[in-house]
């Protein structure tokens, strides 16, 4: 029982020391938008300022106008999330439970785009998007965002569609049930598990996305994001480091509070994935 005891001590004070070092770049930002630009070189890994510096976030949020970048951010992320949740289930339910011809040659495709870097895509959808009439606008940028391959989301849905029997999609068509109302009311509300863990990486990846965004707004700052609006404490002689740590913090505060009410569904449809 002893020896159990002092191995589970050891285990337990190796996890707290990885945590410590996991969140205090996190601990140091929160200090850093606290300081001022000197007292942030001045005092190394000092997580403690002398006196906390609040107008860095009024400035911030003001001045600079990380109040309109948030409002767009948020508007760009939440019609991403929803374009690529209802694409990759509509996708993955036609993968998961149909069988046609060039089936597994499209799921070679889908793969071949996961591995395709984001640079080597960006001047086509740009052009696309600009002859559509949509470039320098938030549904341009929603557009280019979700309307992508996204071939993890769809793959996550066609595996969860696949372990569905068939059984109770035919019940339902037996009742005079169509395709669309099967998959609205039976297969979509029985996916809730992915369509969780869907929403929030691709919250990230809309939420932190840079380069497609600084491409479409690049002519209208006043469409910028939140990843984009940092670059406005980059001037050309010097940089607020104290302002852009606490615009980090501000951009930083919604993504945490997404996870935190969404993370016991994100760890049961990850274990869930695993068993399959």
């Amino acid at each position: 029982m002893t020896a159990t005891r002092s191995s589970r001590w050891l285990i337990g004070t190796g996890l707290a020391l990885l945590c410590a070092v996991w969140i205090y770049p996190f601990l140091w930002l929160v200090s850093g938008s606290l300081k001022t630009n000197p007292e942030i070189f001045g005092k190394g890994l000092n997580l403690l300022p002398e006196a906390p510096v609040w107008e860095n976030y009024s400035r911030a949020w003001s001045e600079v106008g990380f109040s309109s970048y948030m409002l767009n951010t948020v508007l760009i992320t939440l019609g991403t999330v929803a374009l690529v949740i209802m694409r990759s289930a509509l996708a993955g339910y036609v993968l998961g439970r149909y069988d046609f011809v060039g089936k597994k040659v499209l799921i070679g495709v889908f793969l071949v785009t996961f591995f395709l870097p984001e640079g080597y895509t960006i001047i086509p959808v740009t052009q696309l998007t600009d002859q559509l009439g949509l470039l320098n606008s938030h549904l341009g940028v929603v557009l280019g965002l979700g309307a992508g391959g996204h071939a993890a989301a769809t793959l996550l849905y066609a595996g969860f569609f696949r372990t569905i029997p068939k059984d109770l999609e035919e019940s339902a068509r037996m009742d005079g049930a169509g395709p669309l109302t099967v998959f609205f009311r039976i297969m979509l509300p029985l996916a809730k598990p992915i369509t969780v863990s869907v929403f929030i990486l691709q919250f990230l990846a809309a939420w932190n996305a840079y380069l497609l965004p600084l491409v479409f707004t690049l002519s209208h700052p006043e469409l910028r994001t939140l990843a984009v609006g940092m670059s406005a404490f980059v001037g050309e002689n010097d940089t607020d480091w104290a302002g852009m740590a606490a615009a980090a913090v501000l951009s930083l505060a919604p993504v945490v509070a997404v996870f935190v009410v969404l993370q016991r569904q994100f760890v049961e449809s990850l274990a869930g994935a695993v068993k399959q």
